[in-house]
Parts: C-alpha cells; sequence; structure tokens
C-alpha cells in the first residue's frame, strides 16, 4: 500500500500543509490499495501564487516553445501508459480495454492541440492598420472528475498551455494514484515551473477556493449540473470565464429501420460506457411501439453476451462503481423506478451476485413514464430506461424533453433520415449508427440546456484586445 504524501507546485514534488488523509479501495475487490494526504486552503493559496507568478514570463513564450512542451508531455505520458492503465484499474475498477483508449485519448490531446495551435492565428492585421490580438488570459483553474481523471486534466492542460496560460489543477482525490504518475509525467516533461500546478483536496474545500480566488481568470470544471451552478453563480460575482462540462441524461433513438443486430447491442454499449459513471451515457432508449417486445429480447440476450467484472480481460465491459456512496446512490434510484411504477425486464436491487465489490446488478426498466425520477436524473450507473414512440416526431419530442443536452445517439439504415433525426436532438454531440462515444484527437466541448458550456478549445483561454 502507498502513502502519496506530496503534491506537484511550482515544478516539485512537496509536503501539503494539509494533514487530512484519504484510504484509496479498490473498488473491485474492496482492499485498500494506498492512502493520499490531502491538501488544504493554504496548498491551494500557494499554487494560485505560483502559477500567477509563473504567468508573467510563459504569457511570453513563443509558440515553438510552446509546442515543445506539448510534444514533451505527449512523450512522456507515452513512456508511462501501462502505469497510468494499471492504477485508473485499481482505483475505479475501470476495465483495462477501457483505460487504454482514454489514455491514448489523454497523451493524444498533447498533440492534436500542438497542431492546432501552429494553425492558430493569434494575430490579425486589418485594412486600416488596427490589429486584432489573442492574449493569453491568465491563470486557469482546472477541476476534473474520478470517472476519467487524467484524460480530463490533460484535455484541459492541453489548451491552456497552448494559448500560453498557466493552470492550477484540483484532480479526484479518488484519482491520487493516477495523478501521482502524471504529475511525474509533468516533471520529466521540463515544464517550466508553476505552468501545471497539481493539489488533492476536497471539492468543498479545495476545489471551491480555487474557483472563487481573485486571481483565478478562468474556471475550466467537469462534474455534476449541481456543482457547475454554484461555480457559474460564484464565477459572475467577479465575471469569470468559466467552462463547464456537467451532467447528462443522454437519448438514444432507434428509428424503425435500424439494424437491431447492430442497433441494440450498440445501445447497451453506449447506455453501461464505464459502467454507466459516464455523462454522456445513452440511458434513455426510445424504441418504435411496434417493435417494443423484440428489443426487449434482444436487450436480454445482449446483456448476457456483456463479460463484467474480469478487468484485465480485453472483452471485458462493465466493472465496479467507483465507492460503496456511488453503489448506494444507484440502488436508491432503481428503488425508485420500482416504487414509481416502472418494470424491470432484468436486474434489480442488490450486488450482484458472485462479486465482492461495488457490482450492482445492470438494470434495464421498461414502461418508464417522462415525470419519473429515473426518467429525469442522472443516476451515473448500469441502469437503462426504455421508452416507446409512435412516430419520428414523437421520439425527438421525447428526446428532448429534459434539462440536459450533452449527448445524443441515433440507428438507422436510411442515413439522410438518421441525418434529419440527429439534427433535431438538442445535444452538443450526437452519434450516428455508433457504439462508442468520442472521436480523434481533441472534440470540443459544445453541451447544450444545463450539460455546460464553452468549448474547452484554445479561443477559451485568450483574451481578445482591438488595437487600432
Amino acid at each position: 500500500m502507498i502513502h502519496i504524501d506530496t503534491v506537484y507546485i511550482n515544478g516539485e514534488f512537496v509536503k501539503p500543509h494539509g494533514t487530512k488523509t484519504l484510504t484509496l479501495i479498490n473498488p473491485d475487490n474492496l482492499d485498500a490499495i494506498g492512502k493520499v494526504t490531502l491538501c488544504d486552503k493554504k496548498d491551494a493559496a500557494y499554487a494560485i501564487k505560483c502559477a500567477k507568478e509563473a504567468f508573467k514570463t510563459f504569457s511570453k513564450t513563443s509558440i515553438q516553445e510552446r509546442g515543445e512542451i506539448l510534444q514533451r508531455l505527449y512523450d512522456a505520458m507515452s513512456k508511462r501508459e501501462d502505469e497510468l492503465n494499471a492504477a485508473a484499474v485499481q482505483e475505479y475498477g475501470s476495465p483495462i480495454s477501457a483505460t487504454r483508449g482514454r489514455t491514448r485519448f489523454a497523451k493524444n490531446s498533447f498533440l492534436t492541440v500542438r497542431s492546432q495551435m501552429n494553425k492558430f492565428n493569434f494575430e490579425q492585421t486589418l485594412e486600416d492598420g488596427s490589429k486584432i490580438l489573442k492574449a493569453p488570459l491568465g491563470v486557469a483553474a482546472a477541476i476534473s472528475p474520478w470517472n476519467a481523471n487524467y484524460t480530463h486534466i490533460c484535455q484541459k492542460i492541453a489548451p491552456a498551455i497552448a494559448a500560453g496560460c498557466t493552470v492550477v489543477c484540483k484532480p479526484s482525490e479518488y484519482s491520487a494514484k493516477q495523478t501521482q504518475i502524471l504529475c511525474e509525467c509533468f516533471h520529466e516533461a521540463r515544464l517550466p515551473k508553476g505552468v501545471v500546478n497539481i493539489v488533492n483536496g476536497i471539492g468543498e474545500e479545495v476545489g471551491s477556493y480555487i474557483a472563487k480566488h481573485k486571481d483565478i481568470a478562468l474556471i475550466n470544471f467537469t462534474g455534476s449540473t449541481k456543482v457547475g451552478r454554484e461555480i457559474s453563480k460564484n464565477a459572475a460575482k467577479m465575471i469569470k470565464r468559466t467552462i463547464l462540462e456537467l451532467g447528462g441524461k443522454s437519448p438514444n433513438i432507434i428509428l424503425d429501420d435500424a439494424n437491431l443486430d447492430t442497433a441494440v447491442p450498440n445501445a447497451l454499449k453506449i447506455a453501461f460506457s464505464n459502467s454507466g459513471q459516464a455523462c454522456h451515457a445513452g440511458s434513455r432508449l426510445f424504441v418504435p411501439e411496434s417493435k417494443f417486445e423484440l428489443i426487449c429480447e434482444l436487450l436480454i440476450k445482449s446483456l448476457k453476451e456483456i463479460k463484467i467484472g474480469a478487468l484485465y480481460d480485453e472483452q471485458c465491459y462493465i466493472g465496479p462503481l467507483i465507492n460503496e456512496a456511488q453503489f448506494n446512490r444507484v440502488q436508491s434510484y432503481i428503488a425508485s423506478g420500482i416504487k414509481e411504477g416502472a418494470k424491470i425486464l432484468t436486474g434489480g436491487l442488490g450486488r450482484l451476485e458472485g462479486f465482492k465489490g461495488y457490482y450492482p446488478k445492470p438494470t434495464i426498466f421498461t414502461y418508464v413514464k417522462p415525470n419519473m425520477k429515473i426518467a429525469r436524473e442522472e443516476i451515473f450507473g448500469p441502469v437503462l430506461c426504455v421508452f416507446t414512440y409512435k412516430n419520428e416526431q414523437e421520439a425527438v419530442n421525447l428526446a428532448n424533453d429534459t434539462i440536459y443536452g450533452l449527448a445524443g445517439y441515433v440507428s438507422g439504415k436510411d442515413l439522410q433520415r438518421a441525418k434529419r433525426v440527429a439534427e433535431q436532438i438538442f445535444a452538443g454531440w450526437v452519434y450516428i449508427n455508433k457504439g462508442t462515444y468520442g472521436g480523434k484527437g481533441v472534440i470540443p466541448h459544445v453541451g447544450a440546456k444545463q450539460s455546460g458550456i464553452g468549448i474547452n478549445g484554445i479561443d477559451d483561454y485568450l483574451q481578445f484586445r482591438f488595437i487600432s
């Protein structure tokens, strides 16, 4: 069992001022795998001070210098890829196949942003000789969640560095092993002192302090809509810029001409991605009324074919939930669905038989009504709600009947029709005939409604100035 008792501030691994500790538990077998010493407000204040000082010089670096840093970050992460994968499997029970994909995505974000930066127009001269300058904004706060810890950290840090900003990052305390390896990668990449500072700590204390600090110019937060609202409210007091990637209750529409042999298995993959602990999870499935019974049969059949719990098996798809609190949260939602009258097609309350860790039963509800709690709130676990529709327009209306707008999915053979339906879904990302989420490189965050704001691109970290 390791004890992580340093944090990365101003280019050094230092002992935190904070003294509270958190025991890290492997959610697969409930073994204690480590302990982390948590930072406090004094540590956060020191990290912000160092980032502010570093900004004075880093903001004046050249595109070439920043490009070299991004390349070195990619190289350093590539060397530690297997260790990052293993830490993610241990800390939140992610199957190794999914972890590998997220690690590649994380390190590739540095190269993708470097390519974008090399084409980026930081200065534009107008016909009358006036200039539009795009200057680094200042110190950015990056607050990341546990469900894809280093992926989010890299996605936030890469455009900040490209823009010439410095960063104070508050990752999830439940991901301390992953964070420690990542900090060692940053150190090996020879980041200038104070450019990236990382402090472990509780969100209500350290994260809140960082977000409210007067020297933070931008807050880039990924997490719940509830916390996002608080960050937005506090940021408004100082007119701070925010990038918010928040919750989701993403719809998945299976059209009546879809190939059900692929659309139904894909629907389960989309719903149970990261064991359902994903803001983009397609947790609301809309199926044609005429094919409801057939699709239910295929859902049961497809779920039986999904491998659960063998985390180092490349074919494994579902792992445990992150901790006991999350397990209990999912149980409460399943109980709520039963109480409100939804029917369980498969799954239900309790721990999955034969497993020691935080494994709920993957659950599929049918006869779900739009006003039910399980239909409206983000569950963050392997729970799928199935709805029926009579026609295409009803499917679209039901899909859009949510406060969220993060992602959407459509399946159908007629691509023109599928595109027409996709364009009517009010969400940041919509995928057609796909069983996975995401794409190559960095996808700008474009969540709609209460799923977020901002695109997490280089522009977000720049202040536009007009010189005439």
